[in-house]
C-alpha cells in the first residue's frame, strides 16, 4: 500500500504531538514504544521508521515543547512587558496545575530532562536560554529573567507535589505576588 508523499512527516507530528501529551500527563520514561505507538493506531514496529531510538523521540518532544513555549512567552523589549506579565499570571494558575499534559514542559519533564543523555539537555539548554534571553530583553535584567523563570517552573513542581488545592492555591498566589513585587521595582 502506498502512501501520500506527506504521510510519514503527519503520521511523525501525531506522535510527537501523542507523546508530549503522554509524557507531560504520566511521564515520558513510563510509557514504551509500544503505547505511544498505540496511542496513534500504529505497530511498535512502525516507530523505527520515524525515530532511531525512544532517546530521540524525547529529544525531539524537548526541542518542541520548548520551541512552543518560545513562541507563547517570548517576545522582544518593553512593549512585550505587559503580554508577558498576563503569560505569567495564566502559569501560576491551577488550571495549569491541573492539567500539566497541556502545559510547560518543563515542570512536568524537568526530572526527566535533567536525568536523560547529553543530547536532551543540550536541546533544553539551547530553548530554556532563548526564553531567559527574550525576557531579559523584556525586563532588561538577565538575572531577573532566570529568576522569574525559576521561580515560575519551581512553583508549578511544587504546587503539582501537594495534595490540598487551599496549600497549592497559596504557592502560586504567592509566587505570583513575589514575582509582581520584582516586576514593580524599578530597574
Amino acid at each position: 500500500m502506498r502512501y501520500s508523499a506527506t504521510h510519514k512527516l503527519e503520521t511523525r507530528e501525531k506522535l510527537l504531538q501523542s507523546s508530549a501529551l503522554s509524557a507531560k500527563k504520566a511521564g515520558f520514561s513510563t510509557v514504551g514504544v509500544d503505547g505511544l505507538m498505540k496511542a496513534i493506531g500504529l505497530s511498535g514496529a512502525a516507530f523505527y521508521s520515524h525515530f532511531s531510538s525512544k532517546d530521540e523521540l524525547f529529544t525531539a518532544i524537548v526541542e518542541r515543547e520548548l520551541a512552543q513555549s518560545l513562541e507563547r512567552l517570548g517576545g522582544e523589549g518593553a512593549q512585550d512587558r505587559e503580554r508577558l506579565e498576563r503569560c505569567l499570571k495564566h502559569y501560576l494558575s491551577m488550571a495549569h496545575v491541573e492539567q500539566p499534559e497541556v502545559g510547560c514542559a518543563l515542570p512536568a519533564l524537568g526530572a526527566e530532562i535533567a536525568r536523560s543523555g547529553v543530547e536532551v539537555r543540550e536541546q533544553a539548554q539551547l530553548w530554556i536560554c532563548r526564553l531567559q534571553e527574550s525576557w531579559a530583553r523584556i525586563l532588561g535584567s538577565d538575572s531577573l529573567a532566570w529568576s522569574i523563570l525559576s521561580q515560575c517552573v519551581g512553583a508549578l513542581v511544587v504546587a503539582r507535589m501537594l495534595s490540598t488545592l487551599d496549600i497549592q492555591r497559596t504557592v502560586l498566589k504567592s509566587s505570583h505576588e513575589q514575582i509582581s513585587r520584582q516586576l514593580a521595582e524599578p530597574r
